[in-house]
């Protein structure tokens, strides 16, 4: 199957933060600039090769006042938001309740080659886990030889900066909502289908001998077509339950986000007033969601028939990913230490970890997502955070919605 991504062909593109969904009154999102690196824009031409989705570098106008962590959203502000921790008043930022979980393993698929990963994620967990030496395994993916399958024991794929920052931010935020889970960062000898699949099979493979776990994917095609569902195959390791960012590109779909064999990964907005106080959390314009054309509707998502008909629904489930609330992350390789980034590429490792956390390891995506939609609509609000405001071109409406799913987490209950 090939396809092709085309958006504008720009080296680097800056934009002004007015996508930004407009929060309620009492709170304001953090204005700056967003810039997408170059590894985030597919050119046009380049069949069968894959974005990531899509790291949103947040620059912001005004720096936030010196706390004990750098600015932006962090794992203990995150999981004071979604209740995983003790509550703070207004889960300021500087907050100093992290959590403590995870168990077996979380792999994140990506790219190319970060040569800094592992002393970037040391940095990090330095800084918000000092007691916490992370269990971390960078591996290099290989289809080896005609005939000996796909392997981790392939060479050090190149490097590439964007890429580099991506997978920075997915072994921080994963390791970060669970500190204590394996976390492998398998990395594709390139972003096409065929090294892309070939890291994916590698890594479902470490997960499932770990007794079980995750996998998170924040790479996409923008758009459809008609053999996608050939690559469903790869997202049915039994033990592993997969994740795929749903886009940053506003209303509209992409694979692996609506495969039914994936928790599609949508995005939110965290709200705070001008003293830092949490308020609120909204739907955010740029993150992906819609009807499948070509995947159908999953037999766990019968219960919201009347919205997607015969076809899959995405997303599933939303956790922050607006660059009007981004999140620290640290990167040596290509942006010089600490900064922050948006995009749904944020929600899928957040949301994988959280998953890790609550330690259910459900033995199939599909049982996963049965879960999660089996108390909707009736229970579920007890167990996840009904978004209602905000939204990409569909909005955010009350219970299940093209924007955030079911919603967002709340406690470890049901996940």
């Amino acid at each position: 199957m090939k396809r092709s991504i085309v958006l504008l062909a720009l080296a680097l593109t800056v934009l002004l933060l007015g996508f930004t969904t407009p929060a309620p009154a009492q709170s304001s999102p953090a204005k700056g600039t967003v810039i997408i690196p170059e590894s985030s824009i597919a050119q046009p031409g380049d069949e069968g090769v894959r974005a990531h989705t899509n790291v949103l570098v947040f620059l912001p106008d005004v720096v936030e006042p010196d706390t004990s962590y750098p600015p932006g959203e962090n794992p203990g502000s995150l999981a004071c938001v979604y209740k995983l921790v003790k509550q703070t008043k207004g889960c300021e930022k500087g907050n100093s309740n992290f959590p403590t979980g995870g168990s077996n393993a979380i792999a994140l698929v990506d790219a190319y080659d970060n040569p800094d990963a592992s002393s970037d994620l040391k940095t990090f967990a330095k800084m918000f886990f000092p007691s916490v030496t992370p269990n971390f395994t960078q591996v290099y993916a290989s289809s080896g030889p005609p005939g000996s399958g796909c392997n981790g024991k392939g060479s050090q794929p190149p490097g590439d900066e964007g890429w580099g920052l991506e997978e920075d931010l997915d072994i921080e935020y994963a390791f970060g909502m669970a500190p204590k889970a394996h976390i492998y960062l398998v990395e594709a000898q390139s972003s096409s289908d065929s090294d892309l699949f070939c890291a994916e099979t590698v890594a479902s493979a470490l997960v499932a001998a770990a007794g079980g776990g995750e996998v998170s994917n924040s790479w996409i095609s923008y758009g459809e077509d008609s053999g996608e569902t050939e690559y469903d195959q790869y997202f049915q390791q039994t033990g592993v339950v997969f994740f795929a960012g749903s886009g940053d590109d506003g209303a509209g779909t992409g694979y692996p986000m609506v495969s039914p064999y994936v928790v599609s990964a949508g995005g939110t907005q965290i709200n705070r007033d001008s003293n830092g106080n949490f308020t609120s959390e909204s739907g955010w314009s740029g993150a992906g969601g819609g009807p499948s054309q070509y995947e159908k509707r999953p037999t766990w998502q019968n219960v919201i028939k009347k919205i997607v008909g015969n076809h899959r629904g995405t997303p599933d489930l939303s956790s922050d990913a607006s660059p009007g609330s981004a999140v620290a992350i640290y990167d040596s390789y290509g942006y010089s230490g600490w900064t922050e980034v948006g995009g749904t590429s944020v929600a899928s490792p957040t949301l994988a970890g959280i998953i890790n956390a609550a330690g259910t390891f459900n033995s199939s995506t599909t049982k996963e997502n049965t879960e999660m939609y089996g108390k909707y609509p009736k229970e579920y609000k007890v167990e996840f955070r009904d978004i209602t405001t905000g939204g990409n071109s569909y909005g955010c409406k009350k219970y299940w919605d093209y924007c955030s799913g079911i919603g967002s987490p709340l406690t470890y209950v049901g996940k």
